[in-house]
């Protein structure tokens, strides 16, 4: 998912990709040089005296899916360069006008450990415009969002694509750190007696994996369980959360059924069929939801894998039942 920001009181008036669209304001400032009449118009404003007016120009994403399915041989960066890919061609904006690009991600890919600056040399924008990435759990894609207003509106940069991406198909497993100093070790070994040596002290269970941890490491607490808390410290019956989830699950099906999902840029997998839609939207009932048990607290936690984001399977990527 990416997303295009821009200054509004510097937006060119020959920029023909700028003024095709129906810009949407994060933010107004009293210093903007726009019409009059446009400004009357405003009924509510977030007006801060010497600050820029950062608009969004536009944003797309790939098709979400359940993990383990078409995007299973892929890398996050695939996504990314995808989205990036589908966002220039919609809004036929020039790379060389992007003074930035930011990606946030939660599980990075050791290999891509930058995706921003991965994807967006797929893509094909300069290697001198600099990409970041930035993680702070689910709302790492925020961050990034939050950090391209911030380069604007201090003047730094005037275009910004921000965005994020995850592929829980093929998340990092690492081998146990006991294997890890084993294998270090053997690579500085200089004779073979001392690789011999080495060897000698192998068990089978430092085969053992190390998956990449859900929870949060301070506090050793899953992203479901805090659902979880948060639903009992707010009263929030596992009947409410089942409701709007199932209302969440109706209403996507009715706008994917009659095309309203617009940000949706299609996706050809190398080797397979294109991917034009997202999978995980399944309607069901409430009597078929109210037959599943808790997924963190046990037995009386209300957070279940229907009132939940699928995008994780048992991982649970948002705080909130969906």
């Amino acid at each position: 998912m990416t997303i295009l920001t821009y200054p509004f009181k510097n937006l060119p008036t020959a920029s023909k990709w700028a003024l095709r669209f129906s810009i949407r304001p994060l933010s107004c400032s009293s210093q903007l040089r726009a019409a009059p009449a446009v400004q009357t118009k405003t009924k509510k404003t977030l007006a801060k005296p010497n600050i820029r007016n950062v608009v969004v120009v536009d944003g797309v994403r790939t098709p979400f899916l359940l993990s383990g399915t078409s995007y299973k041989d892929l890398m996050p960066h695939d996504l990314a360069r995808a989205a990036l890919t589908g966002l220039l061609h919609r809004t036929s904006v020039p790379k060389e006008v992007v003074d930035y690009i930011i990606f946030g991600t939660v599980i990075q890919e050791v290999k891509t450990s930058n995706v921003a600056r991965e994807a967006a040399l797929g893509a094909g924008f300069s290697d001198k415009t600099p990409a970041h990435t930035v993680t702070m759990a689910c709302i790492s894609a925020n961050q990034a969002m939050t950090t391209g207003v911030g380069l604007i509106a201090s003047g730094q940069c005037d275009v910004i694509v921000a965005g994020g991406v995850e592929l829980m198909s093929d998340v990092p497993i690492r081998h146990s750190r006991k294997m890890r100093k084993l294998m270090l070790d053997l690579n500085k070994a200089k004779s073979m007696g001392q690789r011999l040596s080495l060897i000698s002290k192998f068990r089978f269970n430092f085969l053992a994996p190390e998956l990449p941890a859900v929870s949060e490491f301070s506090t050793s607490e899953t992203m479901g369980h805090s659902a979880d808390r948060l639903a009992a410290a707010f009263a929030v019956s596992r009947l409410e959360q089942d409701e709007y989830a199932l209302r969440s699950h109706s209403l996507a099906k009715k706008a994917q059924d009659e095309g309203l999902l617009s940000d949706v840029v299609p996706f050809k997998v190398p080797g397979k069929d294109t991917v034009t839609k997202d999978n995980g939207i399944r309607p069901s009932s409430l009597e078929q939801m109210a037959k599943l048990k808790p997924a963190f607290i046990k037995p009386y936690g209300t957070v279940t894998a229907a009132n939940s984001s699928f995008l994780g399977h048992a991982m649970i990527v948002e705080a909130y039942p969906k």
